[in-house]
Parts: structure tokens; C-alpha cells; sequence
């Protein structure tokens, strides 16, 4: 069997579409796929919406938490095989140095963390969620064997327009 094929979902706080990917990834990939999640500047916890969103829709969320991504830039973190940004704002961040030379990627995502009031913000929770797990099922189609880097980037890129 071959080692998993590792994702890191990287947004500003590391508190909603980050973890909502991590989350979609490490349940539907089949232990093929290992997500991971962090943000530049971490606000400290998952959101409590988010986490709702993902214990409704089955998800099991307890070892979920928002930590920095310099967790993964050193020599003993997991091997990042890519890197998606799903926030402006982390796209536009000087990101570290990733061991391995990982291929990145941008799925842009509206961050559904500050919307009031509670009704509106759980709506967009459940609509990032979708918009997310979408974009996992179609990555997990891809066959990414023996793509060179600029090929698999440019598919990736292509499915975070969708």
C-alpha cells in the first residue's frame, strides 16, 4: 500500500473553510488522501458553526484545531504533497518555505465566520460546505500519477473555479 497522498488546506484563521476541508478530505479520501489544515494567523479554535455543520453531516470533529502553518514547515511535520489556499488573503500571504517543494493551488472560498445573524451564517456554513466538498470529489477523481507539477497545479486550479 502507498503512503497517502498528503493535502494542507491553508486560510488566514484556520477556523472555517480550512477545517471544513480538512474534514471533507480525511472522510471521503479513502485513506488515500490525508487532509491536514492551518492557518497564517490561527484564531485559536474551530468555529462552533462549523463544527455544527460537520457533526450534522456525520463528520467525527475531535481532533480538529486551528494551529499555525509553520507547524508544517519544519523537518519533522507530514510531507506536504499540496498546498490550497481557500482564501484570498492566504493566497496573497508570503507562505514558508514547504519541505518537498509541494504543488499549490487556489480554491477560493467566501468565509462564512463573521455573517450575522445566526440564521444567515449557518447558511453559509452549509453552502462553503458544499461548495468544498465539491471541489474534494472532483480532485479525488484526478489520476495524479506521473503528472508533471505544472499539469496537476493547473487541474487543481482549475477545479477551485468551479
Amino acid at each position: 500500500m502507498r503512503k497517502p497522498i498528503n493535502v494542507l488546506f491553508l486560510c488566514t484563521g484556520n477556523s472555517a473553510r480550512s477545517i471544513l476541508s480538512e474534514a471533507l478530505l480525511n472522510d471521503l479520501g479513502g485513506g488515500k488522501w490525508r487532509g491536514y489544515s492551518a492557518g497564517s494567523h490561527p484564531s485559536g479554535q474551530p468555529h462552533p458553526d462549523g463544527l455544527a455543520h460537520l457533526i450534522a453531516k456525520g463528520h467525527e470533529v475531535s481532533g480538529y484545531s486551528s494551529k499555525s502553518w509553520e507547524a508544517f514547515s519544519g523537518g519533522s511535520a507530514p510531507k506536504m504533497d499540496i498546498i490550497i489556499t481557500v482564501c484570498d488573503n492566504a493566497a496573497g500571504e508570503v507562505c514558508p518555505i514547504w519541505p518537498g517543494h509541494p504543488v499549490s493551488a487556489h480554491w477560493p472560498a467566501p468565509d462564512p465566520a463573521h455573517i450575522e445573524p445566526l440564521a444567515a451564517r449557518q447558511a453559509a456554513f452549509a453552502d462553503v460546505y458544499k461548495l468544498c466538498k465539491a471541489r474534494i470529489e472532483a480532485m479525488l477523481e484526478l489520476d495524479i500519477t506521473g503528472k508533471t507539477p505544472q499539469l496537476l497545479r493547473s487541474e487543481l486550479n482549475m477545479i477551485g473555479q468551479v
